[in-house]
């Protein structure tokens, strides 16, 4: 019996996903520990060492302030790492396209890198997680909007990895964008510190940061603090993976980066 149109996707899906997923648990002392390695050395280093000259920030101690930011940093960079990793060296290796020339719609490739790169991220952050237990007590004061936000900051990350695997045309391009973008947005995120602390200009141009909003909507799951509103922050992120998704389907239909 041949299986129906809708049947064929979902094999597909499912074996790019399973793909990608076994990718990563497969090579896990290299994909999930040295980030909770490195997790574990912010915890120690900023929350216990400098924390408690720092005291209280927006009226909580200071690791547990930065505990969210910490774990949502490590879901927003394994997120995006995974995605723009794995389908650049599909790009190198030249079996990409395969799937292109194959009945498999351009959706289903990217919702099977997805799956896999937002698996990596909330795996990772969940480890972290777990981490941060052992530094100090994480409340949870929303749990809907907690896994809702770090759900979509995955997906979010995830399609921006694919954009730059799509541009990429060398090993030396994957990472130049977290160097120099990613990570500079996430340290000026909010991660560490309250924008309340910045002159307002410096506030208002902060709020042009994307990961401000995921951060502090994270951080307003936990603790029930943040510095933006949440349903604004919502907005935001629904804005972005709807412009982002849209542009990960417009260049894989073009063959934009695929097809040289």
């Amino acid at each position: 019996m041949i299986p129906s149109r809708a049947q064929q996707h979902l094999i597909a899906l499912g074996t790019i996903a399973y793909k990608e997923t076994h990718r990563y648990l497969r090579i896990w002392p290299q994909t999930l520990l040295p980030p909770a390695v490195t997790m574990t050395l912010y915890f120690i280093i900023f929350g216990n060492l400098i924390g408690p000259r720092i005291g209280t920030m927006d009226g909580y101690a200071y690791i547990d302030f930065i505990v969210p930011g910490i774990i949502m940093m490590s879901v927003i960079t394994n997120s995006y790492t995974n995605v723009a990793s794995s389908f650049f060296s599909a790009k190198f290796q030249r079996h990409i396209e395969e799937m292109l020339v194959s009945p498999t719609p351009n959706y289903i490739i990217l919702l099977g890198y997805l799956i896999g790169g937002i698996g990596r991220g909330l795996l990772v952050g969940l480890v972290v997680t777990l981490i941060s237990v052992a530094f100090t007590r994480l409340p949870i004061h929303n749990i809907a909007i907690t896994v809702s936000v770090v759900f979509l900051t995955a997906t979010l990350c995830a399609m921006g990895g694919f954009i730059n695997a799509i541009y990429g045309r060398k090993f030396d391009d994957i990472a130049i964008v977290p160097t120099f973008v990613l990570t500079p947005l996430t340290y000026l995120g909010g991660v560490f510190y309250s924008i309340a602390l910045l002159p307002p200009v410096w506030q208002h141009v902060s709020q042009l940061n994307p990961i401000l909003y995921t951060v502090n909507a994270f951080r307003y799951g936990i603790l029930g603090a943040s510095d933006i509103n949440i349903a604004t922050a919502y907005i935001i992120l629904l804005l972005f993976i709807a412009m982002l998704g849209w542009v990960c389907l417009h260049l894989l239909s073009k063959g934009t980066g695929l097809r040289q």
